[in-house]
């Protein structure tokens, strides 16, 4: 009877090798020589065997202890590391798994793992003045809950269910099929390992009923447009007891009809009278936090000049810290003139000059010089 080769120097690894170089190493070599690729070809066959053997032994921790301690006489005549190996079959399942397990959803299906509860979304709009301030809202969710009568098992009086006959509680079953073992989810237990005899009639069986929920929402000051809230654990109930999914809050702030937000910036557009950007004044302006703010216009203030008021913006996300506020003029042109009024004006305007109106003055010079430039 020919010796049989070390396994280690089969699968060309160290004694040292981790458990993700023996795969990698199984791998490589079961690919080289798998009798797909090498048809009518008996030395291929006979490498074949010898590297799952050599697989099966290596990548199981116990059995790999007893070979080192032992080697091959650790499965021969009843050794300590011999039987229940499930052999070749076993070990190619393997790597077929590994290799198209993700396409085909085979992995992930462990035993007796119940679907978690699907996460839910909830899409809630704030003023933002609650964005600056914080609030506490209540909300209500369309979602399932867990089953009261069975307590989310199930089954009828909350009894626990059976080990399901067709897997043996493994979820999984297999058939062979050539080279090919295959494992496919136990169609009488959806996966799950175990079966329900007596369902709850009130549930029929899922473990959990629609039902709406109110919760509570704490919105925190400074909270902006687009942030994601997660409530672990609020979202369905998961079928048969399993942990239910999570509820993720997206937060939309309405329009305002004074402030524009950016970032933690607040800007506001205030119009004025002509006459108070051309003599100068004061005025009040709101702040976002209910208070006022009193600003002084210096004579000749112009449209779109901004004032700035430090730390009368909005909140900022856990922090103490506020941004500022931009006042923004607008001059009002004024309407409804009356004759006295137009005759007042025009008055003025024959009285001015270049020094009153530098920026228009200086704008239609520049006009001329181009329609001279122009003509030549």
């Amino acid at each position: 009877m020919a010796t049989k080769q070390d396994y280690y120097k089969t699968l060309g690894i160290e004694r040292a090798a981790k458990p993700d170089e023996i795969k990698k190493a199984y791998r490589k070599l079961a690919m080289q020589f798998h009798p797909d690729r090498n048809a009518g070809d008996p030395e291929a066959e006979r490498k074949f065997k010898e590297i799952n053997e050599a697989n099966d032994v290596l990548s199981d921790e116990q059995k790999r202890a007893a070979y080192d301690r032992f080697g091959h006489a650790a499965f021969e005549n009843g050794g300590p590391g011999a039987g229940g190996g499930e052999g070749f079959g076993a070990g190619f399942s393997d790597i077929f798994e590994e290799m198209f397990g993700d396409f085909m959803g085979a992995r992930g299906g462990g035993r007796g793992r119940a679907a978690r509860g699907n996460d839910l979304r909830y899409n809630m709009q704030i003023t933002l003045v609650e964005a600056f301030k914080g609030a506490k809202s209540n909300i209500r969710v369309p979602s399932s809950i867990a089953c009261a009568a069975c307590n989310g098992v199930g089954s009828k009086n909350g009894a626990a269910p059976e080990t399901c006959a067709t897997c043996h509680g493994h979820g999984k079953v297999r058939a062979q099929q050539g080279f090919f073992t295959i494992e496919r989810t136990c169609p009488s237990c959806q996966g799950h390992g175990k079966v329900i005899k007596d369902a709850c009639p009130k549930c029929a069986g899922a473990g959990r009923t629609r039902q709406e929920k109110t919760l509570s929402v704490t919105i925190p000051p400074g909270v902006e447009e687009g942030t994601r809230i997660r409530l672990a654990g609020e979202g369905e109930a998961g079928l048969h007891g399993a942990p239910a999914g999570d509820l993720y809050i997206f937060v939309s702030i309405a329009q305002h009809n004074v402030f524009h937000r950016d970032g933690a910036n607040i800007y506001c557009k205030v119009p004025l009278p002509f006459t108070t950007a051309a003599l100068g004044g004061q005025i009040e302006v709101p702040a976002v936090d209910g208070s006022r703010a009193r600003i002084t216009i210096p004579a000749g203030t112009q449209s779109g000049h901004q004032f700035r008021l430090r730390g009368k913006g909005m909140s900022i996300l856990r922090s103490k810290e506020r941004g500022d506020m931009f006042v923004q003029a607008a001059i009002e042109t004024p309407v409804n003139l009356t004759k006295k009024q137009k005759e007042l004006l025009q008055e003025f305007n024959e009285a001015g000059g270049a020094k009153n109106n530098p920026e228009s003055e200086g704008f239609f010079a520049k006009v001329k010089d181009l329609w001279e430039d122009l003509k030549d």
